[in-house]
This record gives structure tokens, sequence and C-alpha cells, in this order.
């Protein structure tokens, strides 16, 4: 009987362990301020939302080479915009962590909204 007990509980456990779609979690802007009255609030929120954008606009797929890529990008255009201090990637978690020169630390996630980064108010 123990083993029986023992094989169903195996069993249980590996049915109970589900696929994780990170990507769509993260990229989810429900409930949030729209992105383009978050842009509004200042030149640093402008340039958040400019650098979320470019991380949602180069998706390449779920693999661990195309979210390098994709994450590569992203900082490097970060780390092109005035007033960005240093840029930590975070490539497994989808984000960016960026510094502003002002001391101000942000997380950054992507944003899929269809407005590529350059057309974001504010942002240069």
């Amino acid at each position: 009987m123990s083993r029986v007990a023992l094989a169903s509980v195996v069993v249980l456990s590996a049915l109970a362990c589900r696929p994780y779609d990170l990507r769509s979690t993260v990229q989810d802007q429900a409930g949030l301020i729209p992105a383009a009255q978050y842009a509004r609030y200042g030149s640093e929120q402008a340039k958040v939302m400019a650098i979320g954008r470019a991380l949602g606009q180069w998706d390449g797929g779920q693999g661990v080479e195309a979210r390098a890529t994709q994450v590569t990008k992203a900082a490097d255009y970060a780390r092109s915009l005035p007033g960005v201090a240093s840029v930590v990637a975070d490539t497994l978690g989808y984000r960016l962590t960026v510094t502003f020169a002002s001391g101000w630390r942000t997380a950054v996630l992507p944003i899929a909204d269809g407005v590529t980064p350059e057309d974001t108010p504010g942002a240069k």
C-alpha cells in the first residue's frame, strides 16, 4: 500500500507543476497607469517608458538567446539616453534596473503597446 501512495504522491506532484510564462505576466499592463500618461510625469519617467517600449519592441521569443538579445538591445538603448548613469540587465526576468544621474533607481519592464521608443515624448 505504501508504494501505491508514494507513486500517487509523485504523480500528483508532477501534475501540479505547470509551465510558467513569465513574459506574459510581466508585460501585462492591466491596472497600471497607461504608459503615455506616466511619461508625462517628468523626463526621467519618459525615459523609463521609452526604455520599457524598447524592451517590449525587440521580442525574439522565449529562448535564452532571444531573451539575451532582447535585453542587451534595450540596455544599449537605455545607455544611449542622457541622464542614465547605469543599467543592470536581468535576462531571465525580462527587466532592466536603471539608475539615473539624479540617483533614482527603478526597474523597467517590457511595454508592448505598439509605440516605438523614439515616439515617446520627452524621452530625449
